[in-house]
């Protein structure tokens, strides 16, 4: 069963961020190309192939946060600013987010005990909602890559996704599933974008731009995506098509 959910966005107001930025020794950033605010705090550094120590720092901005190693941030279009420009950036960047936002989560209901032992293990709690109807539920959430395993478990191996339904779970949830061809759609962060992208689609590459996917060269390598707007179900149908 899935379900739409409507909340407020919880965004940190201009003033919220410099006061967090104070408490935890950050910096106030501008992005010189986006003109997006961020805050730049320490966090934890991760080990690179050869072992070496990679440092890094959390870019927090109003509704997403980015790990970024320390070297690339010292190369990137993010600067430090004085409070005042960040001010005006951040707060205009929160004027323009929605009060709201809506997400979709899966639940399986009905009588769980005969199949608690075939679900995940993730999210083993049972949650009791109540829909806008008035309807109650009372169901265990299902994380977006336990999908298709839940369905086939339950012996619902032929029920596929819709094409939105694909788009949105890649996008927001960044559920990732396996095409035709050894091809595989899933969602790629680029330059703090989400983008979906088709791994491993690039000797198709000329078909699939012709029905409306773009490439990309990036750090010298050739990639694959399918635009992210509103046109995206229809161009994944003519992706699947075209993989067989």
């Amino acid at each position: 069963m899935k379900i739409e959910r409507t909340q407020k966005t919880d965004i940190k107001t201009a003033a919220e961020a410099v006061e967090f930025a104070t408490n935890y020794q950050g910096r106030l950033m501008l992005n010189s190309k986006s003109c997006s605010a961020a805050v730049c705090i320490p966090t934890h550094s991760i080990f690179d192939e050869q072992g070496g120590v990679v440092p890094r720092v959390l870019l927090v901005r109003p509704q997403k946060e980015t790990r970024v190693p320390v070297d690339k941030l010292k190369s990137s279009n993010w600067k430090q600013v004085l409070t005042d420009e960040f001010v005006a950036s951040w707060s205009k960047e929160v004027d323009e987010l929605p009060k709201f936002t809506t997400d979709y989560i899966h639940l399986v209901t009905g009588i769980l005990l005969p199949i608690w032992k075939t679900l995940p293990c993730q999210n083993s709690r049972v949650f009791r909602l109540q829909l806008s109807n008035g309807e109650k539920v009372l169901g265990r959430v299902v994380n977006a890559e336990n999908i298709r395993q839940v369905a086939e478990q339950l012996g619902m191996k032929n029920k596929l996704l819709s094409l939105e339904e694909l788009v949105s779970l890649v996008l927001n949830e960044r559920y990732s599933e396996q095409l035709p061809g050894g091809v595989t759609l899933r969602c790629s962060t680029i330059a703090s974008e989400r983008r979906i992208e088709l791994v491993n689609a690039l000797s198709l590459a000329d078909r699939l731009v012709a029905v409306g996917c773009f490439t990309e060269i990036i750090q010298w390598r050739k990639r694959v995506f399918i635009p992210t707007n509103e046109k995206a179900p229809a161009i994944l149908a003519a992706v699947i098509e075209i993989l067989g």
